[in-house]
């Protein structure tokens, strides 16, 4: 039986494409797998920013670098090629890095540099969910999965 795609932030599962040229490597990678066919994803890297790269909040409808540099077509375009490959692969969830100017599921920086984190969402999460994808943090994942888990006793 063929598993359900998923779209994943590639720093979930251990690619180091965080800005810093880190990773946020999720606890739960190995169950994921177990039920989901996992398709990890940078928007920030395939949109055509570099690893590591300086730090980017949402300002208002721009995205822009903690030296104040204007990056909001990188996040466009990373946030379109993630719904493409949603629609081309059929997905109909992603599992999203929590904060991120692109991949905020409910939060995000504030756009002040001070650690500062407000209610929304960031481009990507914006987008796919725009357009009827579910998305879920790195914090929900323990919730979707026990969600999907067949029942005991099957």
């Amino acid at each position: 039986m063929n598993k359900e795609k998923i779209l994943i932030s590639a720093c979930l599962v251990g690619d180091n494409v965080k800005y810093n040229g880190g990773n946020n490597l999720s606890p739960y990678l190995e169950k994921l797998c177990e039920i989901y066919d996992l398709v990890p994803f940078c928007p920030e890297v395939e949109g055509g920013l570099k690893t590591p790269r300086d730090p980017s909040e949402i300002k208002g409808e721009r995205v822009v670098t903690k030296k104040g540099k204007d990056v909001t077509k990188y996040y466009n375009h990373g946030a379109d090629l993630a719904l493409n490959i949603c629609k081309y692969l059929g997905i109909t969830k992603a599992i999203l890095k929590e904060n991120s100017p692109s991949c905020g599921v409910h939060y995000v920086y504030d756009g002040s540099f001070k650690n500062k984190k407000i209610k929304g969402s960031g481009v990507t999460a914006s987008l796919l969910l725009d357009n009827g994808i579910e998305v879920y943090s790195e914090d929900e994942i323990e919730a979707l999965l026990s969600s999907e888990s067949p029942a005991s006793g099957d």
